[in-house]
């Protein structure tokens, strides 16, 4: 965190002293990002949108190279919902072949700058191929203990939810069931809550996105289509999120 506050005064010369210690209060551990307009950032240019999912993978290198400079310690972004399987079929089989070949081309990249690299959902679902993929690419990274680049696929916040209740009730039957002991069953147990969500293209919805584990998430929106979306995009979310008072239901007071 030290690291991060670090680039206030440098990006934002006009952060007082007073709002960089309020954002050193509201540690900034983990982002999570709704990675959203590839089809219509095409739309605008008059290209397919099967060219605008290949810039916003491109936008998610930059962003990963972005947390890592200003050592964001958990980055989780949504790639593919359970709800995307009634996209046409062609652009669901090219998302999946472009998720394929970009483990192929950036799982060793990942590993060289210390990134561990997760996918979670109803990763079963998945084919055999692209699952072998995955678990490679988790193995090699698993040690490593710089930036967790959580990867949400084949996932819904609703579907999480009712896979950790189901497991909890075949565990512990007739028993009541906790609120720590959902989070614990989740996908994301061993992660922290996202404390920035960020949702690019202006929607105002989190379609069904770590629907438990955002409770006090901040949100932040903006304009910017995904493919778009660079550093200094990043920076200013962050910057937005220093200037907030995180009360998670107490009074300013309390704080």
């Amino acid at each position: 965190m030290k690291q991060l506050i670090k680039y206030f005064p440098r990006v934002f010369p006009f952060l007082s002293q007073e709002k960089a210690a309020l954002a050193e209060q509201n540690i900034l551990r983990h982002i999570a990002i709704i990675m959203d307009g590839n089809g219509r950032w095409a739309q605008k240019r008059g290209l397919p949108r099967a060219a605008g999912h290949r810039a916003g993978a491109e936008a998610l290198r930059h962003c990963v190279r972005a947390c890592l400079e200003i050592g964001i310690k958990y980055l989780t972004v949504y790639a593919f919902s359970t709800e995307n399987w009634l996209r046409p079929r062609e652009e669901v089989s090219f998302l999946m072949n472009l998720l394929s070949q970009s483990i192929d081309s950036e799982a060793e990249n990942l590993h060289k700058n210390n990134v561990r690299l997760r996918f979670l959902g109803r990763i079963k679902e998945l084919s055999s191929e692209l699952q072998s993929k995955i678990a490679a690419a988790e193995a090699k990274t698993q040690n490593n203990d710089g930036l967790n680049l959580t990867v949400m696929l084949n996932y819904g916040g609703r579907a999480e939810i009712v896979d950790a209740v189901n497991a909890l009730i075949e565990r512990h039957p007739g028993e009541k069931i906790a609120e720590t002991e959902i989070t614990a069953a989740l996908y994301t147990g061993d992660l922290p809550d996202p404390d920035l969500l960020v949702r690019t293209a202006s929607e105002l919805r989190v379609s069904n996105f770590l629907l438990w584990q955002i409770a006090y998430a901040e949100i932040y929106v903006t304009k910017t289509f995904w493919p778009d979306f660079r550093k200094e995009h990043l920076l200013v979310a962050i910057k937005e999120y220093g200037q907030r008072v995180r009360k998670f239901g107490k009074i300013k007071e309390q704080i």
